[in-house]
């Protein structure tokens, strides 16, 4: 991406900047209904049962933290006491059997990832226990993807090493940004030292695929201090950045509510903030992926989106194209094909309904036709940054002029992303600009057919 020039963004910031979805899913989780549960869930499982060769990806959610950082948004429970981990992966083993005997003989998996939460508030024991449990119950691809969530705050060097033996190769850990007065007001300490000795260790140990992330917008930030915390990790130089937007929501995260908003940068230094992360990593060589990520020219990220072939799940962007997500653990979500389905979020309701012998599905949503539709033109824009008209009437059988053709004057009014110069269209599809890369959360909210509606309900982050 080229060098961001923030006044001449300046007007479309205060034109485009408002309450959307991530797009992590379409339709997105406000979407999902108590009328969708396990039952409904257990009879998709028993479809993608019948399809043996392809493959599946699996996200296990390990929800315990020791400390509330105030700024998050995960669903992670905090406590110090060890045994609540034990009881817990008890019943996380009896899901995963429930899970694996469900698909049946499909139990080729490309791609594992631990979130949380905190994985490495796991013991060794325990981290050893859970890795047995997935290999008894599924064969996971010796080339596939094992990836885990870090904090450096609470990962020892021997959590490192048996990592790395157990066949584990990505790492994400957690930085948001190395400067005292911001990290007292997110409560959350960690020098740049300590992650560096993290960093370094998991290098000794041989992760060759490592990612950090930081978050711009965090109360206290600015552009000097922020600058020295971008050139820390580019000086580190992990093959993998990504650099999200804080979404200040408490009213649906009550702790966030120990966030002074008075300390929240303004929107204007917010976007400038998010710039000077773009210059400076596109200054050491690292290229713009999908929305918020970057990667060194050789990461297979990289690769994929220059080939136009980057996918997007609830663990991220990936070139793992397995069709379905199987999730397990307290709020884990499970994307197969045409449903979605999250389990419990409270630790309770998710034992209970595992001691009845039933997958702890609370919410989910069956997709129509017109959704699948959706959810391939939102997620390409999402990832690729384009959507060719062929793709749609191969996958579809659907004229994309006509399918869309609201939605396609819609880009063109006054105000929209194609009158402001966000998204070029041309006899092949549609295409982000270099600007319009910045607003592409903008582009597909004109081919979300739940909103305006949605946005009423004040459950959105803002765009920038």
């Amino acid at each position: 991406m080229a060098s961001t020039s923030v006044p001449s963004l300046t007007a479309l910031l205060r034109e485009h900047d408002r309450p959307a979805p991530r797009y992590t899913s379409y339709p997105t989780a406000i979407q999902f209904t108590c009328s969708f549960g396990a039952r409904e869930f257990q009879e998709r499982l028993a479809r993608a049962s019948a399809v043996a060769d392809a493959p599946l990806s699996l996200y296990v959610h390990l929800p315990f933290c020791e400390h509330r950082c105030t700024y998050c948004g995960c669903m992670a429970i905090i406590t110090r006491q060890q045994d609540v981990a034990d009881r817990y992966l008890g019943y996380l083993e009896r899901e995963i059997a429930m899970l694996a005997s469900s698909v049946g003989s499909r139990r080729r998996v490309v791609q594992v990832h631990w979130g949380g939460g905190t994985p490495t508030y796991l013991s060794l024991y325990q981290i050893s226990r859970l890795d047995r449990v997935i290999k008894r119950h599924f064969d996971l691809e010796p080339n596939g993807e094992r990836a885990i969530e870090i904090d450096p705050r609470v990962t020892s060097p021997d959590q490192l090493d048996l990592l790395h033996r157990l066949g584990f190769n990505r790492l994400s850990m957690g930085v948001q940004d190395f400067t005292p007065e911001v990290q007292e007001a997110i409560n959350r300490s960690q020098s740049h030292a300590l992650t560096r000795n993290v960093y370094a260790h998991a290098r000794a140990a041989g992760f060759r695929s490592i990612n950090m992330d930081l978050i711009y917008g965090l109360p206290r930030q600015g552009l000097s201090t922020f600058a020295k915390t971008l050139h820390s990790v580019v000086k580190m130089r992990p093959e993998r950045v990504a650099v999200y937007s804080y979404a200040h929501v408490p009213w649906l995260h009550p702790h966030q509510k120990g966030i002074n908003p008075e300390e929240l940068p303004p929107p204007d230094l917010k976007f400038e903030l998010f710039a000077l992360a773009i210059d400076t990593f596109g200054a050491a060589g690292y290229e713009a992926i999908g929305m918020d990520h970057f990667a060194l020219p050789d990461d297979e990220l990289a690769v994929a989106a220059r080939e136009r072939r980057l996918h997007r799940n609830f663990m991220g962007y990936t070139t793992r194209a397995a069709p379905d997500v199987v999730g397990a653990g307290v709020s884990a979500i499970s994307d197969l094909g045409d449903v979605f389905a999250q389990n419990e979020k409270k630790l309770t309701r998710y034992y209970a309904a595992i001691d009845t012998g039933a997958l702890p599905v609370e919410r989910g949503l069956a997709l129509s036709s017109d959704d699948v539709v959706r959810r391939h033109v939102i997620t390409e824009l999402m990832c690729n940054f384009h959507i060719s008209r062929s793709s749609v009437r191969e996958k579809f059988g659907l004229d994309f002029d006509a399918y869309f053709a609201a939605e396609l004057d819609a880009l063109h009014r006054a105000g929209g992303p194609g009158a402001d110069g966000l998204v070029t269209i041309d006899d092949i599809g549609l295409t982000a600009t270099p600007t319009g890369r910045l607003f592409v959360r903008n582009i597909c909210m004109v081919f979300d057919r739940y909103l305006p509606s949605d946005l009423n309900q004040s459950v959105f982050s803002r765009t920038v």
